[in-house]
């Protein structure tokens, strides 16, 4: 059973996806692209229940769940409706937000919309994903704007912006792969561990001069540290030090305010992970579209009491 392809527009999505039953057997067809084969005994012919969603084995007649281990399972949303919504975040550069896409979709219900994004952001970050490797960039920046009264860019006392740390791949001159963290602070034991779990060892890592950074001998990487360019001289077209981690930090902010008009603090990681998802897949759509259903991601859904107030979001 070969995968099926991607749509390559709008009116292919649409005929392709048209029906629950047209997702179901995409969902099938993902799982089993070799053809179905009952998990308990292992024979090769099933039939379709569709209205519970599932595929019985004409031997055992052992039922299996399409969606189960995605997030998808035991879900009350049609499938045509979880679909158009990752169809329309994968093909829509700058993202949408639920307002947008409840209009999009005609739901009846904000909070639809709302929990339908945020349980899609959570199935974006693979958990078996690769680490940066090579030569990487990177930076700390505040999210969340200015703030009056606050004496030094380090200060946390009173701080209402997030602290967010940034590596990015260097490709030549271009980006590579990127990864993004809200931290607590920056302290050398934070950023050490962020660089252990996203940097392969052996790769070489470049920052400004911060001392936090000098402890990252420790994650087995070679550590080049250059003085960055005061912000006068920034501004007067100095080059800087971490050019590529800068730009990915300059992208990210627009994108927030662009599309989202700003997001909370305690969901902010979740916002993150979808910048790196889209930036990451901007040039594999089907494999973004087939991420988000969770097919592959090894991540189970979320419930709605762990999704409000952001309680499931941990540093990436």
């Amino acid at each position: 059973m070969p995968r099926p392809g991607f749509p390559k527009n709008l009116r292919e999505f649409q005929r392709q996806f048209a029906s629950e039953e047209a997702c179901q057997d995409y969902l099938a067809a993902c799982r089993w692209p070799d053809g179905f084969r009952c998990p308990r005994c292992g024979h090769p012919r099933a039939y379709r229940v569709t209205t519970h969603r599932r595929w019985q084995c004409a031997a055992c007649r052992y039922q299996v769940s399409l969606t189960a281990g995605t997030i998808l399972h035991h879900t009350k949303t049609p499938l045509t409706v979880w679909f158009w919504a990752a169809y329309l975040i994968v093909t829509d550069k700058r993202g949408i937000s639920a307002l947008l896409l409840q209009r999009q979709l005609g739901l009846s219900r904000y909070e639809t919309a709302w929990m339908l994004l945020h349980k899609l952001r959570r199935a974006m970050v693979n958990v078996a994903r690769e680490s940066l490797h090579g030569d990487v960039e990177i930076d700390d920046t505040w999210v969340g704007g200015l703030e009056p009264g606050l004496r030094g860019s380090r200060q946390l006392k009173g701080r209402k912006a997030a602290l967010v740390l940034v590596a990015v791949e260097k490709r030549g001159a271009t980006s590579g792969r990127v990864r993004m963290a809200v931290i607590p602070d920056v302290k050398q034991t934070t950023i050490l561990a962020f660089v252990k779990q996203h940097i392969t060892p052996g790769s070489s890592v470049y920052t400004d001069g911060l001392k936090s950074f000098d402890g990252m001998h420790a994650a087995a990487v070679r550590h080049v540290a250059r003085r960055q360019p005061t912000k006068t001289d920034l501004h007067k077209g100095a080059a800087s030090v971490v050019p590529l981690a800068d730009r990915a930090i300059g992208n990210l902010k627009q994108w927030l305010i662009g599309t989202y008009h700003g997001v909370s603090k305690a969901q902010l990681q979740i916002y993150l992970d979808e910048f790196v998802f889209r930036h990451n897949r901007r040039r594999q759509p089907m494999a973004a579209f087939q991420t988000l259903l969770g097919l592959g991601t090894g991540r189970a859904p979320t419930p709605y009491r762990q999704i409000r107030g952001g309680r499931d979001v941990v540093m990436r």
